[in-house]
């Protein structure tokens, strides 16, 4: 473990929009739970799990705002995000179903089908339509169509920022009566009206079976909400493990998701053009960048490949060093020879900082490159 040296500009965390340092939502927050204490509860532990003590009519109002806000039937919170999809793709498949994923989705993902009845998993290339046609046909062939399908993907990946062709997903999941599920950690506040995610970008909230969206990210709170049909919240309430053997988020953590929500709605708009236009001046400075460096993509996240783990922790340093929060992701994190300088923009940074930031990218893999003339290890 290491902490953030003070002073440095943040180009690392997933405080997309800035809320988990905001003056102004912190004082809401505050507000909010002096207004709870006045009706006489002191806002502390919630005691228990939801199926036990832990439940409250206050946490039922929340899971409401939430279905109404992400345009779907039903809202369940979960203590973390990692919980959701343990619990969603532990739960879920049946026995003889097949899960279909792309082949970048988080580990939570992972963990969730390894501990599921499903039949079998199977991977398709990274947002790969034709793949993903490709995987779907050879389950069709292979189960008779007797099985269910479940297509698991994320709207907008970590590591490299890119956005899933989800009306494309939608579109063959119809063909062949298979589900959608998305994550949409990375997606929540980025995209969609008053920040409702990529699947809402898109038009494809209630095309989709489910979507998982976190409040650790561009919500600057904590905890998860998947929401979808009714009936997913009744079979999750007493199957999925994280949440029926879990204490409960107390009640301070669900006023802050209800304010991190209102907050959003009056700000996304305008926090979402300020990124996008970082996002823009980026990419006019990555193409001074050597060929082959920049992997840029539409979302706050981005990456500048710096092959060899020894070599990026080298340059991440080099720029920590001068000031700049940017961390080095090392393989086996990412495929070898794709090791990245993961730089994330935020609403918080400004054009200046983004400025200063790549003149010293510049030169920190001028440095890095073989000098002219010098023959390559593999030439």
């Amino acid at each position: 473990l290491s902490i953030r040296a003070a002073g440095q500009v943040d180009f690392c965390s997933n405080d997309y929009l800035g809320f988990a340092s905001d003056h102004q939502l912190a004082c809401e927050v505050d507000a909010a739970l002096v207004e709870f204490r006045r009706s006489g509860e002191c806002g502390l532990g919630s005691t228990g799990s939801r199926l036990l003590s832990g439940n409250s009519e206050y946490y039922e109002e929340t899971e409401r705002m939430l279905a109404d806000f992400h345009n779907a039937d039903s809202a369940l919170i979960f203590n973390s995000g990692f919980d959701v999809n343990l619990g969603l793709y532990a739960s879920v498949p049946q026995k003889g179903d097949i899960v279909i994923f792309d082949e970048l989705v988080h580990s939570s993902i992972h963990e969730g089908i390894k501990l599921s009845r499903a039949a079998r998993a199977v991977s398709f290339r990274h947002n790969d339509v034709n793949d993903l046609r490709r995987v779907l046909n050879e389950a069709a062939g292979q189960e008779g169509c007797r099985a269910n399908v479940i297509v698991a993907v994320e709207s907008i990946y970590s590591m490299d920022g890119h956005c899933a062709p989800l009306d494309e997903f939608c579109d063959l999941a119809d063909d062949f009566g298979a589900s959608v599920i998305v994550d949409e950690a990375h997606g929540t506040g980025i995209f969609g009206a008053a920040g409702a995610g990529w699947a809402a970008e898109l038009g494809v909230e209630r095309r989709v079976f489910c979507r998982v969206h976190t409040f650790g990210k561009a919500l600057g709170m904590h905890g998860a909400v998947v929401v979808g049909p009714r009936v997913l919240y009744e079979y999750l309430v007493n199957y999925a493990k994280p949440l029926v053997y879990s204490t409960s988020l107390p009640v301070h953590s669900l006023i802050s998701i209800r304010c991190a929500y209102m907050f959003l709605k009056r700000t996304a708009a305008e926090r979402q053009q300020h990124l996008q236009d970082l996002i823009a001046y980026f990419h006019e400075r990555i193409c001074k960048l050597p060929s082959g460096c920049a992997q840029e993509g539409p979302s706050p996240i981005q990456a500048i490949i710096v092959p060899g783990n020894e070599q990026c922790v080298a340059a991440a340093r080099e720029l920590q060093r001068h000031g700049f929060a940017v961390l080095p992701i090392r393989s086996p994190t990412v495929p070898k020879g794709t090791e990245r300088l993961r730089i994330i923009l935020h609403y918080h940074n400004t054009k200046a900082e983004v400025a200063a930031l790549m003149d010293l990218v510049e030169v920190v893999l001028c440095r890095a490159e073989p000098a002219s003339g010098s023959t390559s290890p593999t030439s």
